[in-house]
């Protein structure tokens, strides 16, 4: 059969029948499709991981759950592809639960394209969640992240207080945002998601921000203002960097979340509250606890669920599908499309620490796609310091080891990463605090190849 136009589509067949799968995906790209083949559940997984398709057929009897396995891939997916289920009989018991069409398989040409073009047709018309759990980076599959979605799943729909710990740039934010919206299609509180980085408001602000205020309160206090705990009545109020409260914050804190009522400041009238509360930090609040930075009362008070977000060193493989999911984002912000990452490339995000967690990936996708010029992300598309953390070692230097050097660079420039994290990405307070002024700081970013620009937020300091 000719091909009568150009499909643009991209299709991975996977068949354990590996003749079968590569001979599908000639025949496919024959006909206008851009099609690969996958003989076993890690090799899809791997293709997956490197490009975005729009179709999967999918063989119905992968062994050892591999069909379980690709389908959970490709819904976590930002780009949805649609599966097609493939399975020797119709009625094959094993078929895909969640496939847009299925095929009895091998299956003549017409009824191939046919299966193809009613999943596309039908993926196309599922309207999507504007917030779904693929919007917060937990996609992948490590045990890690299974543990954390496990809980969520049975704690979203309750009002129980819920504390997420966790290295910063772990996703802790997002993660409480997946809660509220999650625990809101289930039944949960419904109102609105209210968040208050408690570390970048001033001490002396921090009370008026949560709890409001009258007029004449104070200087410049000219009329009565609502505070965050009433904007977030009936639905979630997520209280990021809970640490950095004061002591006396935090008996306010606790007199709220106990009794669900507050005076707003200057006030002498009793507001009441239904709120879900969710606080985060990346401090060991019971180590804080034994050295009276942080009360006792109130750390049993919000301990009530504990959620860890496990640092992105840590997760293995999921670290190429998260920079997939990032992929399709940064591709839409820059205006062009880009197939997928290298092996190379893939090879160096593997191997880099990730200092900054999940926030300091989603920066290197984003600036890859917006400084490389090719149709895949290669590794010298990557920030510097991602660049050379793969083993690319000369064949002079391969038996020698790191080198002095080299071992001291890696501390160095995670606790350069972590001071300006802490102080929201301003350079002048991280090299006060560093003991350094900003002339060696900048010399240090250089030698270390740290790309501020890449890895800071929108809205932090630039100074």
């Amino acid at each position: 059969m000719a091909p009568d136009a150009v499909h643009e589509g991209r299709l991975l067949i996977v068949d354990d029948d590996r003749r079968m799968a590569s001979h599908t995906a000639q025949w496919l790209c024959r006909q206008g499709y851009h099609a690969s083949a996958a003989a076993t559940a890690t090799e899809a997984l791997a293709a997956l991981a490197r490009e975005t398709f729009d179709v999967c057929l999918l063989d119905a009897a992968l062994p050892d759950f591999g069909t379980q396995a690709v389908e959970r891939a490709v819904r976590n997916q930002a780009t949805r592809p649609a599966i097609v289920s493939l399975a020797p009989q119709a009625d094959c018991p094993n078929h895909s639960t969640v496939s847009d069409a299925r095929l009895t398989w091998p299956a003549a040409d017409h009824a191939l394209l046919q299966a193809v073009a009613t999943a596309r047709q039908r993926r196309r018309l599922v309207k999507l969640p504007t917030h779904r759990v693929t919007d917060v980076p937990m996609v992948g599959e490590h045990d890690s992240i299974r543990r954390v979605l496990e809980v969520v799943e049975r704690i979203a729909h309750t009002s129980a207080t819920i504390l997420i710990t966790g290295e910063t740039g772990t996703g802790k934010s997002r993660l409480a945002r997946a809660i509220h919206e999650i625990g809101r299609e289930a039944g949960g509180p419904s109102g609105r998601f209210v968040e208050v980085a408690c570390g970048a408001v001033h001490e002396s602000l921090l009370e008026s921000e949560l709890f409001g205020h009258v007029a004449g309160a104070f200087t410049g206090a000219l009329r009565d203002r609502e505070g965050r705990f009433l904007a977030a009545d009936g639905g979630t109020i997520f209280l990021d960097e809970i640490a950095t409260a004061s002591p006396a914050m935090q008996v306010k804190l606790l007199r709220v979340l106990q009794e669900q009522a507050f005076e707003p400041v200057g006030g002498t009238e009793t507001c009441e509250v239904q709120a879900r509360a969710i606080l985060a930090t990346h401090e060991d609040l019971a180590t804080l606890v034994a050295e009276g930075r942080f009360r006792e009362d109130l750390f049993w008070r919000i301990n009530v669920v504990a959620i860890e977000m496990p640092p992105l060193r840590n997760r293995g493989h999921d670290i190429v599908l998260l920079a997939r999911h990032f992929l399709r984002d940064a591709e839409v912000l820059a205006g062009r499309r880009v197939a997928g990452f290298s092996d190379d490339a893939c090879e160096a995000l593997l191997a880099h620490r990730w200092p900054g967690n999940v926030r300091e990936l989603e920066h290197a996708v984003r600036r890859a796609v917006l400084l490389g010029r090719g149709d895949r992300i290669e590794r010298h598309d990557l920030p510097e310091a991602v660049q050379g953390a793969g083993p690319r070692h000369s064949d002079a230097d391969a038996d020698d080891g790191p080198s002095l050097k080299h071992s001291l660079a890696v501390p160095e420039r995670q606790l350069i990463l972590e001071a300006l994290a802490r102080h929201g990405w301003c350079r002048h307070a991280a090299a006060r605090e560093l003991g350094i002024n900003r002339t060696s700081l900048y010399k240090k970013f250089k030698r270390l190849g740290i790309d501020v620009a890449s890895l800071k937020p929108a809205r932090s300091c630039t100074r």
